[in-house]
């Protein structure tokens, strides 16, 4: 029988997922860091580079919060929050390859996450496949 302290327990945010969640914690903390930063002392050498670490950082902390919520809805918006992500990584890293000029100081996302080992490219398909494993019981069904 699945009661709430057994879903807290055995659901997602068990496991890997803690280790999941932990890291979009990371990635949400340095990116809010790292764009903060960057848009307030050098925003106009890079105005596009630095928004988009912005955007990065705003998903992360969706993601984070969604991933780590017990909530109804949450199931949902974890899934909206890493197909963003996947979706972002992947646009952002062709045109940084693509239009290099506009990046010329690196965003979270530039070169599909270079300067972060690729984590920000494995990270939603890590994410997006935890998920899936655990998916949110339908009420309907």
């Amino acid at each position: 029988m699945n009661t709430p302290a057994t879903q807290q327990s055995t659901g997602r945010q068990a496991g890997l997922g803690r280790i999941i969640i932990a890291v979009y914690g990371i990635f949400a903390i340095s990116s809010t860091a790292r764009a903060g930063y960057q848009m307030l002392t050098k925003f106009g050498e890079a105005p596009l580079a630095y928004m988009l670490s912005a955007v990065a950082a705003v998903i992360y902390i969706v993601a984070t919060i969604a991933l780590a919520s017990h909530k109804p809805g949450s199931w949902r918006l974890s899934l909206i929050a890493l197909l963003i992500e996947l979706v972002g990584v992947i646009v952002v890293g062709i045109l940084s390859f693509a239009l290099p000029q506009d990046f010329a100081h690196p965003a979270v996302w530039s070169h599909f996450g270079q300067g972060y080992g690729y984590i920000p490219l494995v990270l939603p398909l890590v994410g997006l496949w935890w998920l899936f494993r655990h998916r949110e019981p339908n009420p309907a069904r």
